[in-house]
């Protein structure tokens, strides 16, 4: 990795990470719509790898491994972020489906299903999958920025972020979901697994997926604001 002359050679640490970086533009890749393309997040890895390469410092006391892999994941959330390509549109109709959610919640005393959500909004059943599928991309983008690695002893986004007491009232939220949707969040941050994979376990398609993964995040949401 080294030339003569003892600094790191570029051209050898590109070769070298470059899997690294494809393994990550691959993990991300899964979660995003369709239209972003492998190749772009891979080019922002790459930018993200010489970045790394510019800033390490062995002194610092992390690996250089474990420094490119933060600054190659950093790079590809950044290159999403600058596309804004979650509508204005779906972001108030997510949060129109929160605050629908939470009603319901307080009403019912349960968590809601989905045809009395659409049926509180006012929208077809369809319509209402629809929303789901919509807002779950942005989600999925949305937490991997702010959770980062998900704490292995909570299934759910938003767990990096919060201290105990947080914890504990989003433990007893995870715990309220309906049992299918308590799988998935399972399985996707604590196992891991993409969505191709949930939907095998699941017995449903990864459209499917998508739509239980939005209404669980939904329902978290609307249990931690009332407990707030």
């Amino acid at each position: 990795m080294y030339t003569a002359q003892g600094k790191i050679n570029q051209g050898v640490l590109l070769e070298q990470y470059y899997p690294v970086v494809r393994r990550q533009a691959l993990a991300l890749q899964v979660k995003l719509p369709a239209s972003i393309e492998l190749d772009d997040l891979i080019q922002a890895g790459m930018v993200g790898l010489l970045d790394a390469l510019g800033r390490f410092d062995a002194g610092a006391g992390a690996s250089f491994a474990t420094f490119a892999s933060q600054r190659i994941r950093g790079a590809m959330i950044d290159e999403l972020r600058t596309r804004d390509w979650l509508p204005r549109s779906v972001r108030r109709s997510a949060r129109a489906m929160d605050a629908c959610v939470r009603q319901l919640e307080q009403r019912l005393g349960r968590p809601p299903e989905e045809r009395e959500i659409a049926a509180e909004l006012d929208i077809s059943l369809q319509d209402y999958q629809q929303l789901l599928n919509d807002t779950n991309n942005g989600q999925l983008l949305s937490y991997e920025e702010d959770a980062g690695e998900p704490a292995a002893d909570v299934a759910s986004p938003f767990a990096a972020a919060l201290d105990g007491e947080q914890r504990g009232r989003l433990l007893e939220a995870i715990d309220a979901l309906p049992e299918r949707e308590k799988l998935l969040m399972a399985l996707y941050y604590q196992e891991e697994l993409n969505l191709k994979e949930i939907g095998a376990v699941l017995g449903v398609t990864e459209s499917r997926v998508c739509q239980l993964h939005s209404q669980a995040v939904s329902r978290l949401r609307a249990r931690l604001l009332d407990a707030e």
